[in-house]
C-alpha cells in the first residue's frame, strides 16, 4: 500500500476525511475538513478532489460537502452491517412493539457501539442513540455485553483512555468496569440504571453468529423506575437467540436443510419468495 513522507498510509489519510463527519456535523467546509482530520490544507484539497470524483464525498452549493450516497451503496453491500439487521429487524419490531420505549441493534466498532438500527415510540425516554451513531463501550448496556465478549486487545484500548462519565451513575473506574464485565459474563445480560441519562435504563443481551460467537447485542432502552428488569430480559433473550438462530441459517449452504430460502442473496435482503426468486435468476442485479 502506497505510504505518504510522513508515515501515513493514503487510504488512512482518506479514512480521516471521511471519519471528519458526525451525525451532529453532517456538513463541513473544507477548511474545517483539513481542521478536523488533521491534514494540511494542500493534502485536504486533494484528498476530497478525489473522493468527490469517486462519488463517496458531495459538494453542496454552498461549498460545502457531505459523505456521498456511493458510501450508502457500498455500506449496504456487507453481510456483516446489513445482512444483520435485515435479519434482525423482525425480531427488533416485535420487542418494540412490547416494551413501546426504544429497542436497538448494536455492533461492535472500535472501543464504541455501532448502532446499526433503533425503533423508538414519540413519547420513550431519553436516548442518546442514532442509527449509525457510536456510544462509548463502557458507558451503555450494549457496549459492555460487547466489550464482555472482545479481545483483550479491546479492553487494553478501553482502560488506556479516560472513560466519558455521563452520569454519576456512568462506569469510568478501571476497578468497576472490571466488576461488571465479570458479572456481564456470568448472568448473560447487562442492566445500565442511569448510566448515560438518570431517567433511562438501559438492558441488553447478546447475540451469537455462525460460528455462535458474540457479534451484536440487541437492547431496549426503558424507564429507570426500579421495577423488575427480567420481562425485559426475557424478552431480549428470546428475540436474539432467533435472530441468531436465523444469522446462521442464512450463512448456510444452499441446499442444506435448515438453509433459509433465497440463496446467497437471503443475508442481504429481505422480500417476498417471488422476488428473491428473480433475484437469483438475474444475479441479483436491480
Amino acid at each position: 500500500m502506497a505510504r505518504a513522507s510522513d508515515g501515513q498510509t493514503v487510504l488512512s489519510k482518506h479514512l480521516r476525511v471521511l471519519g471528519a463527519f458526525e451525525a451532529a456535523v453532517p456538513f463541513l467546509t473544507l477548511t474545517e475538513i483539513a481542521d478536523r482530520a488533521d491534514l494540511a490544507p494542500s493534502s485536504a484539497h486533494r484528498i476530497v478532489g478525489e473522493l468527490e470524483h469517486e462519488g463517496l464525498l458531495e459538494r453542496l452549493p454552498d461549498r460545502t460537502y457531505r459523505l456521498g450516497v456511493r458510501l450508502w451503496e457500498l455500506a449496504c453491500r456487507t453481510p456483516g452491517a446489513l445482512g444483520l439487521r435485515e435479519l434482525a429487524r423482525p425480531f427488533l419490531q416485535a420487542v418494540h412493539a412490547r416494551v413501546r420505549q426504544h429497542a436497538q441493534l448494536g455492533v461492535l466498532s472500535g472501543t464504541g457501539v455501532l448502532f446499526l438500527d433503533r425503533l423508538s415510540a414519540r413519547d420513550a425516554v431519553v436516548n442518546a442513540t442514532l442509527i449509525g451513531g457510536r456510544i462509548p463501550l463502557h458507558a451503555s448496556s450494549s457496549g459492555l455485553v460487547l466489550l464482555a465478549h472482545a479481545g483483550p486487545e479491546v479492553l487494553a484500548a478501553i482502560l488506556a483512555e479516560p472513560r466519558e462519565r455521563y452520569t454519576s451513575h456512568t462506569l469510568t473506574t478501571e476497578r468497576e468496569l472490571l466488576a461488571a464485565l465479570r458479572t456481564v459474563r456470568a448472568r448473560g445480560w447487562a442492566v445500565c440504571d442511569g448510566h448515560i441519562h438518570e431517567e433511562s435504563r438501559g438492558i441488553a443481551v447478546p447475540i451469537r453468529g455462525a460460528h455462535h460467537d458474540v457479534i451484536a447485542a440487541l437492547s431496549v432502552v426503558v424507564a429507570n423506575d426500579g421495577t423488575d428488569p427480567l420481562p425485559h430480559i426475557e424478552l431480549l433473550t428470546r428475540a436474539a437467540r432467533d435472530v441468531g438462530a436465523a444469522m446462521r441459517a442464512a450463512y448456510l449452504p444452499e441446499g442444506h436443510p435448515e438453509a433459509l430460502p433465497g440463496g446467497r442473496f437471503r443475508p442481504l435482503v429481505t422480500s417476498s419468495t417471488r422476488s428473491m426468486e428473480y433475484f437469483e435468476s438475474r444475479g441479483g442485479a436491480a
